[in-house]
């Protein structure tokens, strides 16, 4: 019988100050870019609206108020700017770190069902240089960790712009960006006879699951942009990408089903040999403009493989004033209590220590 709930763990030494450590890597470089750390509560009001509300834990409050457990930080961050509780010195630069939890999320490393995210999000404004900078910051946090990785983008808008000229409804336009983003061709090319779509728009649309690769891919797209709204996304995609002053993006023209409320370019960042993103974000510029990202803090653990090995107690203290002696000078140290020198001694060197402290001062030993 289990201990603990499905999906969830204990985090044990030395995986924990390792963790703790990552953490405070990738939050100290959003703090060296300026975004400043908030909090959001664990626990929120239901909200039936919220794109991953069919997937978060529901509680029900003492009162009979329907509650729910924090599935991912924009929405209540952005629930948070909504309140002015930080004024309207806009554009905002905001990050964030702390444990989410999803009921229903069966494509997690290792389904886990809790999890720690670390992000940021830049509020109140929408150009190309605010989504090269979020590109940028993405960049900067995953490499204050050592992780290698590669980013994708794509753009949700791009694969809407195409589709507009079918005058298909949003059922079948819903279909029709599931087998797009599969990349089944042979579906997709069914489905395009079933619904009707025009030969010409059906040969644009059938381009779009190859659409995927470097800098060459907006080039490729351009042959089927044939809308304004289509050829706008392709240039401040390129835009976005040059400001960088990089090349070494991959781009994902057919992708358009990510979370529900970006409505605009979207970036994930992968590590070779590792089926999961690391890195999540995107525009959403409805109501009050805004993007950001978020990084699973477990995946870039596992992406980087076991924890290295911490330092070990090195000093064996008997008494308390020695030991902040010991830890005054950056020693881990450890008390030994019932035991003479000679015995704390002892125990050092079976346990492979150099020093003790006793009397107020720190004695090395010889092996």
């Amino acid at each position: 019988m289990p201990i603990i709930p499905y999906g969830t763990r204990y985090v044990l030494p030395p995986e924990w100050e390792w963790r703790e450590h990552l953490k405070h890597q990738i939050q100290n470089t959003l703090s060296q870019w300026g975004y400043a750390a908030v909090q959001t509560p664990a626990l929120e009001l239901f909200d039936p609206l919220h794109p991953q509300s069919d997937l978060a834990f529901h509680l029900t409050d003492r009162d009979g108020t329907l509650l729910s457990l924090r599935s991912e930080y924009t929405a209540p961050v952005s629930r948070m700017l909504r309140s002015n509780l930080l004024g309207h010195n806009y554009p905002l630069r905001i990050s964030y770190a702390g444990n989410v939890w999803l009921r229903g999320l069966e494509s997690e490393l290792g389904r886990l069902r809790e999890f720690t995210q670390v992000g940021a999000e830049l509020v109140g404004a929408s150009s190309a240089h605010f989504d090269a900078e979020l590109l940028e910051l993405a960049r900067d946090a995953l490499g204050a960790v050592g992780v290698r990785f590669r980013l994708e983008i794509a753009d949700r808008s791009f694969l809407a712009a195409l589709l507009a000229p079918s005058g298909l409804d949003g059922a079948a336009l819903e279909h029709l960006s599931d087998i797009i983003e599969r990349k089944a061709t042979p579906e997709l090319r069914e489905a395009l006879k079933k619904y009707g779509v025009g030969q010409n728009l059906r040969a644009d649309l059938l381009e779009l699951p190859d659409l995927y690769g470097g800098m060459d891919t907006l080039e490729r797209a351009r042959k089927v942009a044939r809308t304004p709204e289509a050829r706008e996304t392709l240039d401040r995609l390129e835009q976005t990408v040059r400001l960088t002053g990089r090349d070494d993006f991959l781009f994902d023209l057919g992708m358009a089903r990510r979370i529900s409320y970006y409505t605009g370019f979207t970036f994930r960042a992968y590590t070779p040999d590792f089926g999961q993103p690391l890195l999540g974000g995107g525009r959403y510029d409805a109501g009050i403009p805004g993007a950001g990202f978020a990084i699973g803090l477990e995946r870039v653990m596992s992406a980087l493989g076991a924890p290295p090995t911490l330092p070990n107690v090195q000093v064996l203290a008997l008494d308390f004033d020695s030991a902040r002696v010991a830890r005054g000078q950056g020693y881990r140290t450890e008390l030994v209590h019932d035991l003479h020198l000679g015995q704390a001694k002892v125990q050092a060197l079976a346990r492979g220590l150099k020093f003790v402290a006793h009397g107020g001062l720190l004695e090395e030993l010889n092996s």
